[in-house]
C-alpha cells in the first residue's frame, strides 16, 4: 500500500515539473511581426552557437520626448538555418519578421525570449546618391 501511494505522488510530482518546465520554456506566450532595417546579425556564443539579430524599427513615437520620433530595438535570436541563411544575406534592407514570445530563454535557442521564426518580406534599400 505505502509503494502505491508512493508511485502515485512520484507520478503526480513528476506530471507538475514536467507542466511547468513546459510553461516556463516552450509555451510559446506570442505571436506578431515587426518590420525594420536589419542592422545587425551574427552567430556566436561560448558553448552552443546562436544566431543573435537586432532590427532598427523606424517612425515609433516616444513618450518622453514631447512626440518626437525615435528608432527602437529589436533584438531577436534565430533557431532555424534557413532563416538565418537569408537574414545573414540581407543586411541592412528593410524587412518584416514573424516572430515567437516565450517567457524564458534556453540556452540553445538564443540569448533573446524573442525567437524569429520566418522572414516574410525583404525590401533593399536604394543607396543614397553623394
Amino acid at each position: 500500500m505505502k509503494g502505491r501511494i508512493f508511485t502515485i505522488v512520484i507520478l503526480v510530482l513528476l506530471v507538475v515539473l514536467t507542466g511547468v518546465i513546459y510553461y516556463r520554456y516552450y509555451f510559446v506566450f506570442g505571436e506578431g511581426t515587426k518590420a525594420g532595417t536589419l542592422n545587425y546579425f551574427v552567430k556566436k556564443g561560448y558553448m552552443f552557437k546562436t544566431y543573435e539579430g537586432r532590427l532598427i524599427q523606424s517612425g515609433i513615437r516616444s513618450q518622453s520626448q514631447n512626440g518626437g520620433i525615435t528608432s527602437n530595438e529589436f533584438m531577436f535570436s534565430v533557431t532555424d538555418e534557413k532563416v538565418a541563411d537569408k537574414l545573414n544575406h540581407s543586411a541592412g534592407a528593410m524587412m518584416d519578421l514573424h516572430y515567437k514570445e516565450y517567457l524564458h530563454t534556453l540556452p540553445w535557442r538564443g540569448v533573446s525570449v524573442f525567437v524569429v521564426d520566418s522572414v516574410m518580406s525583404v525590401t533593399p534599400v536604394a543607396p543614397t546618391a553623394p
